[in-house]
């Protein structure tokens, strides 16, 4: 089942608040085998400028992942998870990310499309802070392949 193009254009609720803590930036820095110290050194990310640690590029895949799983749960939008792989993912700073900051956010359907038997989902991840100013942008695109015809399955 292809998925609805209606939803082009539909925003979801904004996520709970997401406390970036320093406890999370170092576990989330040593899974990925980063020693860097601005991610586990209060002092050296407050000589670099910043008001604490500070997250890996990538640590807002944690919560960005949450909320995009509503978007991928919605059962109006028929997305089939077995079916589903990450196409591609980026991100958009406007700002650091710190310990201490308190973000929530606000998925977005920027795009449906069919192709080569394929479904196509782009997302927007509005990441705000707690005065709603927009910390990250985080892009998606989900690849949904057809379920296989009943005379393709047998070959």
């Amino acid at each position: 089942m292809a998925l609805d193009p209606s939803f082009i254009g539909r925003s979801y609720p904004a996520s709970p608040v997401y406390q970036v803590s320093r406890a999370k930036i170092r576990e989330f820095a040593e899974a990925i085998g980063d020693d860097n110290p601005l991610y586990s050194d209060p002092a050296a990310a407050q000589a670099a400028g910043y008001s604490d640690v500070v997250t890996p590029p990538t640590f807002l895949t944690i919560i960005n992942l949450a909320a995009i799983n509503v978007v991928i749960e919605d059962p109006e939008l028929g997305l089939d998870y077995s079916r589903m792989v990450h196409g591609d993912q980026s991100f958009v700073y406007n700002r650091q990310v710190c310990a201490g900051d308190e973000l929530r956010v606000v998925v977005h359907i920027e795009d449906i499309m069919h192709r080569a038997s394929n479904d196509f989902i782009n997302m927007r991840a509005d990441i705000v802070d707690a005065d709603d100013e927009i910390v990250v942008i985080s892009y998606a695109q989900l690849v949904v392949r057809d379920a296989a015809k009943p005379e393709e399955a047998a070959v």
